[in-house]
């Protein structure tokens, strides 16, 4: 009998162990994302830990890259079988990883709400041989940022719609005694300087391929590098530019040391925001400048989305997690330092409170965003033209000559 009561209490011990086991088994997702622009990091672990929260069945491990390391990261991990579930990604790799198999095709994971409630020209984020690879994230292009009281000091009534009149209106502030280098640029060896150039190309009617081969060192894409280098020599540029990223170009506005700077939609806020900024309001932003007889506006597509990585041993607890981190509702909540992808966002007050000028500029730049070349040789095609835009600024060759070399290298 007692035997009996023992082998009982047993099985009834083992049950709840085995039930208690599984009541606690958690999913753990590794997620890639970016410690620079757009979200703020703190934003991030908050998003997460609001998903965890509702699902308290999934953990999320994060983990940060500033984006010059975003890239690399993916395609190593991937590379050794395994490492992450979701991964933050540029509008410019879909080609490359859609090619090399490194994300899951969620063409049929879309549902009729997703499709008709983002703006169309968001969905160009994740999309390569029509099909998509993840859903945009990060809707953002590159604005012309001005500071309102150095250009009251110097006269002048209104921001530069035109490059030159940018040029122009720089030189009044250096004359004048106000700014030694009134232009900052995030020119450094890197993707920023590709962006930088990218809008530029975009107002001068340039393009990058034509019939498949490089068509930039010729046209727009020549008259944007001359531009670049012109701006540069002629001392309107702070010299510095050719080492800055955006956070060094943030900085350098807020700090009152830029009248006018070229940057994504994070600096509004953070240059508007007391704690951070010696220059808060007193920010004024509007769409990148355009040419005359050419275009009206400039913009670069800067978007990113989020995707599962083809090795994920959970895609279904992944894509929940990017559903949610991609939520209308996500979104809206976090609107100070990244637009929503959401259409009908732009109608909330919540949204647009306290940001109107920004919401005023972003509704012409993101209508102009101007796409980087689609290319599963985007890399080498990109690390080709950092390296001609650093030899053109510096005087080492000629823009003609260095983009001809570029075009050569570019592996096209």
């Amino acid at each position: 009998m007692l035997k009996s009561i023992r082998t009982t209490l047993l099985c009834a011990t083992l049950a709840g162990l085995s039930f208690a086991g599984h009541a606690h088994a958690e999913t753990m997702l590794n997620a890639l994302f970016m410690a620079q622009a757009a979200y703020s990091e703190a934003d991030v672990r908050a998003m997460t830990e609001a998903f965890t929260k509702a699902n308290p069945d999934v953990k999320v491990n994060l983990e940060f890259v500033p984006y010059e390391g975003l890239h690399d990261k993916t395609v190593l991990a991937q590379g050794s079988g395994g490492g992450y579930d979701v991964v933050l990604f540029d509008v410019i790799w879909p080609a490359e990883y859609a090619a090399n198999k490194v994300l899951v095709d969620v063409t049929d994971r879309i549902t009729d709400e997703m499709k008709s409630g983002v703006l169309p020209g968001a969905w160009t984020t994740v999309e390569y041989d029509g099909k998509r690879y993840g859903m945009p994230w990060i809707l953002d292009t590159k604005y012309l940022f001005y500071n309102k009281e150095i250009l009251e000091k110097a006269g002048i009534k209104a921001p530069p719609k035109t490059w030159d009149e940018l040029a122009e209106q720089a030189k009044v502030i250096k004359d004048k005694g106000l700014l030694a280098t009134p232009i900052a640029w995030s020119w450094s060896q890197a993707e920023a300087a590709i962006c930088d150039y990218t809008t530029l190309v975009s107002a001068y009617g340039g393009k990058f391929i034509d019939g498949g081969k490089p068509a930039f060192a010729s046209g727009g894409g020549l008259d944007a590098l001359n531009y670049m280098v012109t701006s540069y020599t002629s001392g309107l540029t702070n010299p510095n530019s050719k080492e800055f990223l955006e956070e060094d170009v943030r900085k350098v506005f807020q700090n009152g040391e830029a009248a006018f700077a070229l940057n994504w939609t994070y600096m509004y806020n953070l240059a508007n925001d007391p704690k951070e900024s010696k220059v808060a309001g007193k920010v004024g932003v509007v769409p990148a400048p355009g040419v005359a007889g050419k275009s009206d506006v400039s913009a670069v597509n800067g978007s990113m989305g989020l995707g599962v990585t083809s090795t994920s041993k959970n895609p279904d607890e992944a894509w929940k997690y990017i559903v949610y981190m991609t939520s209308q509702q996500t979104q809206n909540a976090y609107a100070k330092l990244s637009l929503p992808i959401w259409a009908s966002s732009y109608e909330d007050a919540s949204v647009t409170k306290g940001q109107e000028e920004l919401i005023g500029a972003a509704k012409l730049g993101l209508a102009a965003m101007y796409p980087r070349p689609t290319t599963p040789k985007y890399q080498e095609l990109s690390t080709a033209l950092q390296q001609a835009i650093q030899e053109a600024l510096l005087g080492q060759t000629s823009a003609e000559d260095a983009l001809k070399t570029a075009a050569e290298n570019s592996g096209l």
